[in-house]
């Protein structure tokens, strides 16, 4: 045996009982000859999949027909139009808010512009984020408990902007202001 050989060289050398490998399965000679049986597991993946991929269209297209009559989904889509850009220089005025000067927001052919655009303009993807987050934090955190904990500020949250429409009701004031722009409004509390 060289000493210089290569590792796998000096192993095959060795004296000893050789164990021949089995013979890849697509030399075996039954391979050649095609099997009347299926695979094991074919007969339930074919008819399951098929039906899981036709169960799941019928799902998404009666979700997408229906949810849009309880859900203003083009309007939520206004309130997740954010880049990163945008997240950090609204963490920035939400953390330090003593030196922004312009609160206005501003707008476009009366409509307002973009979260992306503006800084000063609602949006739900901080508070979104945030609100799970902070609410973990605040006891030592624990998987199991996150969904509680998650479900139970969601629940507060909603309380607070039921109690400020109902109060905007009541002293008959009139404003712009949605539900929804309230919640983002009311959700910025949970980051810091």
């Amino acid at each position: 045996m060289d000493p210089a050989a290569p590792r796998h060289e000096r192993y095959r050398s060795l004296p000893g009982p050789r164990v021949r490998a089995p013979p890849p399965p697509s030399a075996s000679p039954a391979s050649s000859s095609p099997s009347p049986f299926a695979p094991p597991g074919a007969f339930l993946a074919e008819p399951v999949s098929t039906l899981a991929a036709a169960y799941g269209s019928s799902l998404a297209s009666h979700v997408e027909g229906n949810l849009g009559r309880w859900v203003p989904v083009a309007r939520l889509k206004y309130y997740f139009a954010v880049d990163t850009v945008y997240v950090a220089r609204k963490l920035r005025l939400l953390v330090f808010p003593f030196g922004h000067q312009d609160w206005q927001v501003r707008y476009q052919q009366d409509a307002p512009v973009a979260p992306r655009f503006d800084v000063n303009a609602p949006d739900l993807y901080i508070p979104g984020v945030g609100t799970p987050r902070f609410r973990a934090g605040i006891r030592r955190f624990s998987p199991d408990s996150l969904g509680l904990v998650a479900s139970s500020a969601l629940a507060w949250l909603l309380l607070e902007v039921l109690s400020v429409l109902l109060s905007l009701y009541l002293v008959t004031v009139s404003t712009d202001l949605t539900a929804i722009d309230l919640v983002a409004f009311a959700g910025y509390k949970y980051v810091g």
